[in-house]
């Protein structure tokens, strides 16, 4: 007998499993002194050192300038710079350093250019910062400032520094530095405001909420509109992920520029952006593969473009999984030989107890390597950056140990609950070929 349609009982939909809730960025407890006040964005005797260091440079110093090529960074380079010249440092003294492709400020090429400048006074912004010897050889003083994670030795020999890396909630390099020279001179507020927004939703999100610690920016955004804002970082981070490296054009794009507006119809920026967007569509459908007990998911990519933190950021928002605690991907294409990997914090994995620190968790990688030499050799470049972003630059042939660590493949240990319920169940006996079976012997 057919049974009607309406007497077959419909099955009920799917519930949808419901998003990780992230905490707010900004309620991130602070860490206070002994008088109960909250030491942010860094101690104090640092700001006040950076302060005096600023207004010594502004005596008629040469100076140099040495940013990192993010809107962060340059954005950082950006405010320090106007401070100087608001403070009656002569533009002709005031010059700036930008990194080669790959490179960092302890690497010799770089430490040469830099002295070519014959400096005075050396700063030094959102570069990440490691125990190494000066800035340069010859004499000068240098200052860091800084959000990356770092101990108090990791810093370049005879530098002075201020770091927002151990006063929660972290803010950016830009942010640390518009804080710093806010203070020394009444037309930095006016004048930087908006970059120091910039910087700040460059490394932090556009959805950061402007509340305490963070300073009240309503007027700013009144003035200038998050839009704007969210453009101009979207352009100026554009020309560093092109394969041409292009961050003298953002960084000569930014200085010029009064207010956001004024870089949102720069062509260069424009077609550098495009350039981006395409790769980033080419290269972000690479499918995951997962470490044997399913914490990482690797992708891995070929371009010469930048394109990597890119496309792990946008999948630490799509990926979801309760053992799943970094999203990391390889880019075998951007430099010759070498290996450069971002990583990120899913956002499944972003309210865990005790929070992911991506740092840890590589290094614990490679302190489970068959050869212990591997940590050595995988170099001053490896899990760098931040606990919740960070990543590496390293030889192709110690990434291939690295990976073979993690066994990306293997199956975690254990059957699925559904495979395991599926075979616990008891198989039904008076199945129809049985019974026509039973009729045919009798």
């Amino acid at each position: 007998m057919k049974r009607s349609a309406s007497s077959i009982s419909k099955a009920a939909p799917k519930a949808k499993k419901p998003r990780a809730e992230v905490p707010e960025y900004h309620l991130t407890p602070s860490v206070r002194d002994e008088a109960g006040e909250a030491i942010w964005p860094a101690p104090r005797e640092q700001i006040e050192l950076a302060r005096k260091f600023i207004l010594d440079a502004s005596a008629k110093k040469k100076t140099l300038i040495v940013p990192d090529k993010d809107a962060d960074g340059l954005t950082s380079g950006a405010i320090l710079q106007k401070t100087l010249v608001l403070l009656g440092l002569e533009p002709g003294l005031i010059s700036a350093h930008l990194l080669q492709k790959g490179s960092n400020i302890h690497e010799e090429r770089e430490r040469a250019a830099m002295a070519a400048h014959e400096p005075e006074y050396i700063f030094v912004l959102d570069q990440g910062s490691r125990k190494s010897p000066p800035a340069i050889d010859s004499p000068h003083k240098a200052l860091v400032i800084d959000h990356h994670w770092a101990s108090e030795d990791d810093f370049p020999e005879g530098s002075v520094h201020v770091t927002a890396c151990n006063s929660p909630p972290v803010a950016t390099s830009s942010l640390l530095t518009y804080h710093i020279c806010n203070a020394l001179h009444e037309q930095v507020h006016s004048s930087c405001d908006w970059l120091c927004a910039m910087g700040t939703h460059g490394d932090l999100g556009n959805t950061l909420k402007w509340e305490p610690p963070f300073p009240d920016m309503k007027a700013t955004f009144k003035t200038y509109t998050k839009k704007a804002v969210n453009d101009a970082v979207s352009l100026i981070n554009a020309p560093r992920r092109t394969a041409t490296y292009d961050v003298p054009a953002a960084w000569a794009a930014l200085t010029a520029a009064a207010s956001p507006s004024d870089l949102l119809q720069n062509h260069s920026l424009l077609a550098a952006r495009a350039e981006v967007n395409a790769e980033v569509e080419r290269c972000t459908h690479a499918a995951p593969k997962f470490s044997g007990d399913a914490r990482i998911a690797v992708f891995r990519i070929r371009s010469a473009a930048q394109v990597h933190p890119v496309i792990a950021t946008r999948w630490a928002g799509h990926l979801q999984s309760p053992r799943l605690e970094v999203v990391l991907v390889a880019n075998e294409g951007y430099l010759p030989g070498m290996v450069n990997f971002s990583c990120r914090i899913p956002r499944c994995a972003r309210a865990r107890k005790p929070p992911v620190d991506i740092i840890e968790v590589l290094n614990g990688i490679a302190a489970r390597a068959p050869d212990p030499t591997l940590r050595e050799r995988l170099g001053e470049s490896f899990a760098r950056g931040h606990k919740e972003a960070s990543g590496g630059i390293v030889p192709r042939a110690e990434f291939e140990e690295f990976m073979d660590i993690l066994e990306i493949g293997k199956k975690p240990e254990g059957d699925s609950p559904k495979k395991a319920r599926k075979e616990a169940a008891p198989k039904q006996s008076n199945t129809l070929m049985n019974y026509f079976g039973k009729k045919a012997t009798a």
